[in-house]
């Protein structure tokens, strides 16, 4: 792979450690948004593989809660499971315009609710059935798509957790979701050995991206920071939006 290239993976993937170090979320969105504006969507659902499982990774571990999101989220986790194998059987298939017009579609709908910010209302009595529905919704979209954001991480909110078990609520799900989508890249064909590795060499510089990202957080007040960057994000996801479809 050219120079210029693997000098551009390491960019992205520094700039999305830094922003995930400041506000504790965001690098697959980041990272896949940079990568599909720049490489294309399915080598960036690829190289984003390996930093996204080891930054969640710790964030599922963290906390005392992990028995009990596994047994509130697992039939979302095994539904989308399933709809990744079938996204990401899509994705082999699939016209790489549409799917990055798609992505970009679902960057502004996500940062536009960030920004926005409603209330959705809890599942409650509904939770049972409602979570495997969209489990294998969001499965379907993260196969095809690499982002679990619409209507994964949405309905995670609106299950009303607390924040920290939210966080390693969502931790767990990018964990066992990254491990099915690089299971699924794999089985599909459209994961190969030179991808994986870039994929692994990828976590240096998110790493050094998300310990600056710790020392810019003392500087800067977190809430312009985020909206900032959703602001950022919708542009993105316009601007992919439009290149695709336009």
């Amino acid at each position: 792979m050219p120079l210029e290239v693997l000098i551009l993976i390491g960019a992205v993937f520094m700039a999305a450690g830094l922003i995930k170090g400041v506000i504790g979320l965001g690098l697959p969105t980041v990272s896949l948004a940079l990568l599909t504006a720049t490489l294309g969507v399915k080598q960036a659902i690829a190289l984003v593989l390996v930093p996204s499982l080891a930054t969640n990774l710790w964030q599922a571990l963290a906390g005392g809660a992990l028995k009990d999101i596994v047994r509130r989220l697992w039939s979302l986790l095994a539904a989308a499971c399933i709809g990744i194998w079938f996204g990401s059987a899509l994705l082999a298939r699939a016209d790489a315009a549409f799917v990055a017009g798609l992505f970009g579609s679902l960057l502004c709908v996500y940062s536009g609710y960030s920004l926005a910010t409603p209330q959705i209302r809890p599942p409650g009595r509904h939770e049972s059935w409602l979570s495997p529905a969209i489990g294998l919704i969001a499965g379907a979209i993260t196969g095809l798509t690499g982002s679990f954001v619409v209507p994964g991480i949405l309905y995670l909110q609106a299950l009303g957790l607390a924040r920290d078990i939210l966080v390693q609520a969502m931790g767990v799900v990018f964990v066992v979701l990254t491990v099915a989508l690089g299971i699924s890249l794999s089985g599909h064909g459209l994961l190969s050995t030179e991808l994986g590795a870039l994929s692994a060499a990828a976590v240096i510089p998110t790493a050094l991206g998300m310990a600056a990202g710790q020392r810019v957080r003392r500087l800067l007040p977190e809430a312009t920071f985020r909206k900032v960057f959703f602001c950022l994000l919708f542009g993105f996801g316009l601007y992919i939006a439009a290149r695709s479809f336009l």
